[in-house]
């Protein structure tokens, strides 16, 4: 069973009482079928969420950026109320594609770009490719590094196995079912969670559509590329991690920084992989003082630099 034809969130139910929804549009574009949102007014912000997750992770920031930029966040392929024709569109080179045509339908041209985990890697992705050209990337506990050791060997491999199962996304969907299996899932990443973030991460779990397309994501990741084209990277970029981030290692941030010339490390204790949904406001105060280091923004709006 491919990612098209499991089943998928039903936005007339699913979705009736999804984060920031006003703002919600569908449309066509590189072979998937685009849940976007777009807020706001200003030079155009991009997010880009990552693997398994969707718009609601932004639920909080979106809103905050919102007042100084106009904010655009997808549903990637196959994740949430985006729908994906095919497993092409899953990997690095074909998530980093189908985007690029998304902006286009969309007229957008962005000017700071923002990724989450897996959604930092496709943004580098489309800067090396010259898919775009923003004045800055900011990358949240960035999954940029390839694995290595044990877990290179057996994370791809295992992934691309449990896919050619049509039953095991309906197995953990149906795991899922118990919201206990979906908080310790998210404990894992070092993040505690409202229990709104808790709901929709749980809503996203309990569909095997959603749940297909992240582990069709997984099989065909592969950074080993993407790592030997860092050095070619001309966008500043700014790697924020959180020091209890328990899924990627803080210490890769600094592996990255070692690699791209532009390249700026901000270290944020106490907070975990999710750091943007347990502190928005912080966040969203560090993605304009970026903005504002890069010119994207005033110097002195709202009355001065953030901290």
């Amino acid at each position: 069973m491919g990612t098209a034809m499991a089943r998928r969130l039903d936005w007339d139910s699913e979705g009736q009482d999804w984060p920031n929804r006003a703002s919600s549009r569908s449309l066509s574009a590189g072979g998937v079928d685009w849940h976007v949102q777009v807020m706001g007014h200003g030079p155009v912000c991009f997010l880009v969420h990552g693997t398994g997750a969707s718009t609601h992770s932004w639920r909080d920031l979106m809103p905050a950026l919102a007042e100084d930029f106009t904010v655009v966040a997808p549903d990637l392929p196959g994740h949430g109320f985006s729908r994906a024709s095919d497993t092409a569109s899953l990997s690095l080179p074909g998530m980093a594609t189908s985007l690029a045509a998304l902006l286009d339908a969309l007229g957008m041209r962005p000017a700071i770009v923002v990724g989450h985990s897996a959604g930092a890697a496709i943004l580098i992705e489309m800067c090396l490719d010259h898919m775009m050209t923003p004045g800055a990337i900011v990358s949240l506990n960035g999954a940029i590094m390839p694995f290595y050791g044990l877990a290179g060997q057996i994370f791809s491999p295992i992934a691309r196995m449990l896919t050619l199962n049509p039953l095991v996304p309906r197995f953990f969907a149906w795991r899922a079912e118990d919201r206990g299996v979906v908080l310790r899932l998210l404990k894992g990443t070092g993040s505690d969670l409202d229990a709104d973030g808790v709901e929709f991460y749980a809503r996203l779990a309990r569909n095997p559509g959603h749940v297909s397309a992240a582990l069709s994501m997984m099989a065909n990741w592969d950074l080993s590329a993407l790592k030997d084209r860092l050095p070619d990277l001309d966008v500043p970029l700014t790697l924020i991690v959180g020091g209890d981030d328990e899924m990627i290692s803080p210490e890769t941030a600094f592996q990255v920084k070692s690699l791209v010339p532009r390249a700026t490390v901000q270290y944020l204790r106490r907070l975990g992989h999710l750091a943007h949904e347990q502190q928005p406001q912080q966040i969203g105060e560090k993605i304009i003082a970026v903005a504002r280091a890069q010119a994207i923004l005033p110097s002195d709006d709202r009355g001065g630099a953030a901290s």
